[in-house]
């Protein structure tokens, strides 16, 4: 008999990989959160410089990258740290929840999402 192996994903929705990692930025104080590593709809995951504060808030600008179009688009959105850990070299990986975003900001990533 063999052991079977089963994988609990918690996540909201599926992510979508970064073609690119482009800098996501906090809009208030204009300091890096990190680079972009995976997107969806309810979340975000970043490699990060610094660690962030447990549950911290922060309104963020995010490039959204289309290789295909040659275009990039910014979307902002409200995050609140859920989860960090330490990656290499001193950065950690980061996941966000995105907390808040505008209407038009929605559409566009959900654009941004259904592109292969």
């Amino acid at each position: 008999m063999t052991a079977q192996v089963i994988s609990f994903d918690q996540r909201r929705a599926p992510r979508k990989r970064a073609a690119a990692t482009p800098l996501v930025t906090d809009t208030i104080s204009a300091r890096p959160l990190g680079h972009l590593c995976n997107l969806s709809a309810s979340g975000v995951l970043l490699i990060s410089p610094a660690r962030p504060r447990s549950e911290a808030v922060f309104q963020a600008r995010l490039p959204l990258a289309d290789a295909r179009q040659g275009s990039v688009a910014a979307i902002e959105i409200g995050l609140q740290e859920q989860w960090h850990q330490a990656a290499n070299a001193g950065q950690m990986w980061v996941g966000y929840r995105i907390i808040a975003i505008a209407p038009e900001d929605a559409l566009t990533l959900a654009h941004w999402l259904q592109r292969a």
